[in-house]
């Protein structure tokens, strides 16, 4: 009688075939979920970046319209006025943020 494994070399082969499909089929699974995922954050970014656009044109059309108004106000403004709003943004002096009485010489108030 001839020896014989205890296990066919066939059986072991297919195992390993059948392994191997397995592997093939969980990376082509993987592949797909990627791909999905992917293509959600795609998405999502392209949705974002529309609304990013929008909000830059809302920014550019409100800025043109707040220099178009500067303009204006500085042509309608007296050269005093001028003097005064520019002595106000002089570096020197910050901006108060509550207007106050303007002082007499001697402290009291005007």
């Amino acid at each position: 009688m001839a020896f014989q494994p205890p296990y066919s070399p066939s059986l072991f082969r297919k195992r390993d075939t059948a392994s191997g499909a397995s592997v093939v089929a969980i990376d082509n699974k993987i592949e797909q979920a990627m791909d999905l995922v992917k293509n959600h954050l795609m998405y999502a970014v392209r949705e974002e970046v529309e609304i990013l656009k929008e909000q830059i044109r809302e920014l550019v059309e409100k800025n043109s319209q707040l220099e178009r108004e500067n303009t204006l106000l500085k042509t309608l403004a007296s050269p005093e006025q001028l003097e005064k709003f520019q002595s106000r943004l002089s570096p020197e002096e910050p901006v108060p943020k509550s207007p106050r009485a303007p002082e007499a010489p001697d402290g009291s108030a005007v």
